[in-house]
C-alpha cells in the first residue's frame, strides 16, 4: 500500500519513484520541497527462483515483471490521486517514465482540477442492467446471451471508446473458450463466451468488478430489479433481493442467486457493512461454477 506520508499533511507530492528489486517492490514520493515517503509492496520482486541455484529465468519472466509493474504503477497513480484529492482539494495525474524498464520507474507529478465525477451529480453514471435469463442492458447497447462471440467483442471494443479506456484485454480463464475485459471508470467489465453444442461460440457470462472507495468516471453501476448491486452494504442488497422473491444462497463470502444465474462476490475482508465487490450473470439453465473473478490489476 502507498503511504501518502507528506500528501496527507498538505504538500503536493512532485515526482515518484517505483523500484523492484530481489526482495519485493516499493515506492517512494517525493514532495516538492525534497521530503521523501517510501512505501513497501508485498510480493515477489525481481529475481527468479525455482529452488535450484542458478537457474537460468525462463523467457516469460520479463513479460510478468513488466505486467507487475504496469499493475503497480496503475494503483500508486490511483492511491495517490485519491490522497491529493482529500489533502488539497485536487488530482494527480503521473507522467511515468521507464529509467531501467521493466524494473525501475521514474513519475513526474502535474495537479489538476477534480475530476467532476467525485461530486454526486456531476456525472451520469455507466448503469448496466442485469437480466436474469436474458443477458444484459447497456447504454445505447445490448449483452444477450444469443450474442455471437464477435458481436460481443465488438459491443466490449465500443464499451472502451465510449468511456475513453484501452481497447479489450484478452486473457485465459479456465472453462471459457474466451474472455476479454475493459475498464470503465475504476471499475472492470468482463465477458466470457462458450460454444454451444451446434458448435457455435456465444456469450456466456457477463462479470463486473468494481474496488472500494471512489469509482471513477464513470462510475459503473450493476442493477437487478432496480436494486444497485454494488452500491449498497451487501446484508442491505441480500435484503432488497428477498424481498423481492428471489432464494438467496450463502456460501462463504459469496451470495448466489441460483434461480437466475446470479452470483455476487463479498469484498476479501468480511463484513455485511461493505458492498459487494463483484457481479456475474449466466444463463440459470448453466449451473454457475464457483469462480473467483478475474483480476488483473495489482
Amino acid at each position: 500500500m502507498v503511504d501518502e506520508g507528506a500528501t496527507e499533511r498538505g504538500r503536493a507530492p512532485a515526482r515518484v519513484l517505483l523500484q523492484g528489486e530481489p526482495d519485493g517492490w516499493h515506492c517512494v514520493v517525493v514532495d516538492g520541497a525534497g521530503g521523501e515517503r517510501r512505501s513497501d509492496f508485498a510480493g515477489a520482486g525481481t529475481r527468479w527462483s525455482t529452488g535450484g541455484g542458478g537457474d537460468p529465468e525462463p523467457p516469460w519472466w520479463r513479460r510478468r515483471l513488466a505486467e507487475t509493474a504496469e499493475g503497480l504503477r496503475e494503483a500508486v497513480a490511483e492511491r495517490l490521486t485519491d490522497a491529493t484529492f482529500r489533502a488539497l482539494g485536487v488530482e494527480a495525474v503521473i507522467t511515468w517514465f521507464a529509467v531501467d524498464e521493466p524494473v525501475a520507474w521514474e513519475g513526474l507529478v502535474t495537479l489538476r482540477e477534480a475530476d467532476p465525477a467525485r461530486f454526486p451529480g456531476r456525472v451520469a453514471p455507466f448503469v448496466i442492467t442485469l437480466e436474469p435469463g436474458r443477458g444484459a442492458l447497456l447504454p445505447e447497447a445490448n449483452l444477450l446471451f444469443s450474442t455471437h462471440a464477435p458481436d460481443a467483442w465488438t459491443t466490449l471494443a465500443a464499451v472502451a471508446e465510449r468511456c475513453g479506456t484501452p481497447p479489450p484485454k484478452a486473457s485465459l480463464l479456465c472453462g471459457w473458450a474466451d474472455h476479454r475485459s475493459v475498464r470503465v471508470g475504476r471499475g472492470t467489465l468482463a465477458l466470457s463466451t462458450d460454444r454451444g453444442e451446434d458448435g457455435v461460440e456465444r456469450l456466456a457470462e457477463i462479470c463486473g468488478t468494481r474496488s472500494p472507495g471512489w469509482s471513477g468516471n464513470p462510475e459503473m453501476r450493476f442493477r437487478v430489479d432496480g436494486v444497485d448491486l454494488l452500491d449498497e452494504p451487501a446484508r442491505d442488497v441480500v435484503a432488497l433481493l428477498r424481498e423481492l422473491g428471489h432464494e438467496v444462497v450463502r456460501r462463504g463470502r459469496t451470495v448466489r442467486l441460483a434461480a437466475s444465474g446470479l452470483t455476487l462476490y463479498g469484498p476479501d475482508l468480511p463484513g455485511d457493512a461493505e458492498p459487494f465487490t463483484a457481479v456475474s450473470l449466466q444463463p440459470p439453465a448453466v449451473p454457475a461454477p464457483h469462480r473467483t473473478p478475474h483480476r488483473s490489476r495489482a
